[in-house]
């Protein structure tokens, strides 16, 4: 048994601390019940022995005796770990705290007991391997370099994925194109791996003439028909519906051909900050009731934007939610690449083989911001994000594993990074020479065939712009 009082624990107090104070502001004044439960909470946050929060509210991980197989999450909740890669229907979902099924450990070792092992390919080999830690390491890389790019104001926005690579290379290894996917906005890897191009993420960030989306979108809300990657939408949890709807459109063709499976699994991406919205609810439910093969994958990165797990639920996580539904479901450990390629994987087959939507949580954390409008610093320590990012990242762990199989030294694994960051620049470097997108195109595919009013305003404007050129030169529109 393990007594441990983590920093995490202490760093979140902080914040909630933080919090009261600036909602206590806005209560000057406003009578003596508020200014007496400020008075105390504050009291609370600053002195550990007096606790004015109940257990439910807060939970303090320092007199709770941790156990070798158990692990901290979001939210400073310890989690028991599993090697058993069950999908708990929702009759059987575990009372207490739901597990967090791992097979590989921080430092790259496979878990010991008979069941770790099973869950890794057996035909995983040298070249599979280094396929997926060259893409974790190509992500990291791109999101590093297009980070700065948006800071030296050459794109307008990026997010990162940093510390949740092994989510993305994880669950799309155990996919194919015929998966249809709808994303959130922090699944750039799912993408990658199915062979989305640096090229192409770089002309889409520029919004420029090779932007399949032909410049309609801001950046790093990517599309892909060829790929069957819907296109991202900003607005929070609108894909939910939206993919329970296509799963139930896949299921429904496949039984028009005679077949009761569907061509592809959906899966829809999402974060435990959209799993708080409405649509949450409904595509649950719909994908539910109506039996639609869907794989709900939601990333708890322990926070949506500036706003902690701990002020977003009482439970232990989403997983949970699904017993409410009728819905089967998993909680993985999303740093585990190994533990997140095989829940993805029998999360597939039980949707397709019996038409009923699965719910997936992979437990991480978000190293970078929010986003580049986010300063995630004001809200949470550097050393709290020091600490993650050293102690459990998941790149260096799957390198750990690597290395350990002799598939990886220190010298390929710096070539490996040298390489990608040339690809990365040189593609961002390419699409930042290409011109805009044709004028015109701002008037292609709202309809299948233009309408005469759209023809009408798009010989307006090319008419307006012909006769005023000296006011439309330059780069841009």
């Amino acid at each position: 048994m393990i007594r441990s009082a983590p920093l995490a624990v202490r760093l979140s107090s902080r914040r909630l601390s933080s919090s009261i104070s600036s909602q206590c502001s806005a209560f000057s004044g406003s009578g003596r019940i508020q200014s007496e439960f400020c008075s105390k909470a504050l009291t609370s946050m600053r002195n550990p022995s007096h606790r004015y929060f109940s257990s439910s509210t807060l939970h303090d991980i320092s007199t709770v005796d941790i156990d070798s197989d158990s692990r901290i999450y979001a939210g400073d909740v310890p989690l028991p770990l599993t090697t058993d890669c069950t999908i708990f229907e929702a009759d059987d979902i575990p009372t207490g705290k739901y597990p967090v099924f791992r097979v590989m450990d921080e430092n790259g070792v496979i878990r010991d007991d008979a069941k770790g092992p099973q869950y890794i390919d057996p035909e995983l080999n040298e070249e599979h391997a280094v396929k997926m830690f060259r893409t974790m390491s190509r992500l990291n890389v791109m999101d590093n370099i297009f980070l700065n790019a948006q800071r030296q104001g050459r794109i307008s926005f990026y997010m990162s994925s940093q510390g949740e690579e092994a989510v993305h290379i994880g669950s799309a290894s155990a996919l194919d194109n015929k998966d249809v996917i709808f994303a959130q906005y922090r699944e750039t890897g799912v993408l990658m791996w199915r062979g989305f191009t640096m090229s192409q993420f770089a002309d889409q960030c520029f919004s420029n003439s090779g932007d399949l989306g032909k410049g309609r979108q801001m950046p790093v809300h990517y599309g892909s028909r060829a790929l069957n990657f819907h296109t991202i939408s900003s607005p929070l949890t609108t894909q939910l519906p939206q993919a329970a709807g296509a799963a139930y459109a896949m299921k429904m063709e496949a039984i028009r051909n005679g077949s009761n499976r569907a061509a592809g699994v959906t899966v829809c991406y999402f974060g435990d900050g959209a799993a708080s919205e409405g649509d949450f609810h409904a595509a649950m439910n719909i994908a539910a009731t109506m039996d639609a093969p869907i794989i709900f994958f939601c990333r708890n990165n322990g926070f949506a934007i500036s706003t902690p797990v701990a002020d977003q639920y009482r439970g232990d996580g989403i997983a949970s939610r699904a017993k409410g539904y009728g819905m089967a479901s998993i909680r993985v450990d999303g740093n585990d690449l190994f533990a997140v390629n095989a829940a993805t994987a029998r999360a597939k087959e039980l949707a397709l083989s019996e038409n009923r939507p699965v719910l997936i949580e992979t437990m991480s954390y978000r190293v970078g911001h929010h986003s580049t409008s986010d300063d995630s610093t004001r809200y949470r320590s550097t050393e709290e994000i020091k600490k993650w990012d050293n102690e459990d990242n998941p790149i260096d762990r799957f390198r750990r594993f690597c290395e350990a199989k002799g598939w990886l030294d220190e010298e390929r694994v710096q070539t490996i990074r040298d390489e990608e960051k040339i690809n990365v620049l040189q593609a961002l470097e390419s699409a930042e020479k290409k011109g805009p997108p044709a004028l015109a195109t701002m008037f292609d595919d709202v309809y299948k065939e233009k309408t005469p009013e759209l023809e009408r305003q798009e010989a307006k404007l090319l008419e307006h712009v012909a006769k005023y050129p000296e006011r439309y030169t330059g780069p841009g529109h």
